[in-house]
């Protein structure tokens, strides 16, 4: 799936984002808080969503049938 490579693309551009700002000595530390928070929450939305469409890519839905993702979820 196209799909999950995309997102896989955009979770080593923001894994790499958060090094740069980590190994960045000029940045306060609360000032890196800050500027981290919105990365990871946006991090955590791309797994969810990466681990929905590979459960989606193996194990795909019947015609006229839920795709039963929230079945799988522990969440």
């Amino acid at each position: 799936m196209n799909s999950i490579k995309h997102i896989d693309n955009a979770l080593k551009d923001l894994d790499e984002t958060v090094q740069k700002i980590l190994l960045d000595w000029s940045i306060p530390l609360n000032e890196k808080d800050n500027l981290m928070l919105p990365i990871l929450q946006q991090k955590r939305v791309l797994d969810q969503t990466k681990e929905d469409l590979e459960y989606l890519r193996d194990n795909p839905p019947t015609p006229n049938q839920a795709c039963g993702i929230s079945k799988y979820r522990e969440d």
